[in-house]
């Protein structure tokens, strides 16, 4: 494809912090006269039956990128819009299932790496020293088990904690979280009540947890809802199998995949990793492949430029 330039302008100087407050919106959007109008988020995804009203001429389209349930105005927008992009096959079916889209309006193109391989690479030599520190105290022998994520209802992190409990005690292993939100307490405390303070560790928001991905060596999750999950893909482009419990999209991120809610199918997995450490760096191997391969940026930017020359050329002249 030719090379495109796209220009990017900020609505506001800075974030007031105000939740569905886009003020002039539409007046500033017509005025660009834009061919496309990608809309990205929960909120500006609910503007985007107003955008299509407003600029008749313009390509809007709507992404469905989350396992929670959608505002009306987002249902209403996904109905109106000239195209849905869903992050998941799985969320794909959902568009066609439950909200009545018909499968030519939607494509699906996934979550891209937060940093591209290449910076993977790059930032080997960078985090090397923190991971190390990081692994003080832990044992060479200790399996870590990581979890990064908001502490919300949805991601479930107090199953992580009840799964852990039921490890063996004469096991090394830690647990470690990475996140902050209102249900972080509740974990701490439900930590302390197991007896397992020094076995799980809580390290709050961290920018960038690169030497926490270098650190660990299996990424667990236990959510209720999700759409893609970005903490998979990220876990697996450094190298780290995952082990997850069986929700929207969690199969597309390449890792090991039980039954909702089977403690213990989720519980022989951990303990396989535990006692065979060839299976884990086999395991290694394959989702770090898999995710440099699926989820770089190149290849969704690629994807998302072909669309839009798709929808802005007429059927007719196809």
């Amino acid at each position: 494809m030719p090379s495109t330039r796209v220009e990017r302008i900020i609505l506001q100087s800075r974030d007031l912090g105000w939740d569905w407050f886009a003020p002039r919106l539409t007046h500033t959007a017509r005025a660009w006269e834009p061919h496309v109008i990608l809309c990205m988020g929960r909120m500006a995804n609910c503007y985007g039956e107003r955008l299509a009203a407003a600029i008749p001429r313009a390509r809007v389209i709507a992404t469905l990128r989350t396992g929670k349930s959608l505002p009306w105005l987002f249902r209403r927008s996904l109905r109106r819009v000239a195209h849905v992009v869903a992050n998941s096959e799985e969320s794909r079916r959902i568009l066609v299932s439950e909200h009545g889209i018909a499968e030519g309006r939607t494509s699906v193109i996934h979550n891209a790496l937060v940093f591209p391989p290449e910076a993977h690479e790059a930032l080997a030599t960078e985090v090397a020293g923190p991971a190390i520190a990081l692994r003080e105290g832990v044992g060479a022998d200790s399996l870590v088990l990581l979890c990064v994520g908001m502490f919300r209802p949805e991601k479930n992190q107090r199953e992580l904690i009840e799964i852990a409990s039921r490890l063996p005690r004469e096991a090394s292993w830690q647990l470690w979280f990475v996140g902050e939100g209102a249900t972080r307490r509740q974990c701490e405390e439900l930590a302390a009540r197991k007896g397992l303070s020094q076995r799980i560790r809580f390290f709050g928001f961290q920018e960038n947890p690169a030497a926490l991905y270098r650190a660990a060596d299996v990424a667990v999750l236990a959510s209720t809802s999700e759409s893609l999950s970005n903490f998979l893909i990220e876990a697996h482009a450094h190298g780290v199998p995952s082990i997850a419990y069986e929700v929207t999209g969690v199969h597309e991120c390449g890792g090991i995949v039980v039954p909702r809610d089977n403690r213990d199918a989720f519980l022989a997995q951990v303990s396989r990793f535990i006692t065979d450490r060839e299976a884990l760096k086999t395991e290694s191997r394959r989702v770090r492949s898999h995710a440099l391969a699926h989820f770089s940026p190149q290849r969704q930017t690629t994807a998302y430029l072909e669309l839009f020359a798709r929808l802005r050329t007429p059927a007719s002249s196809r």
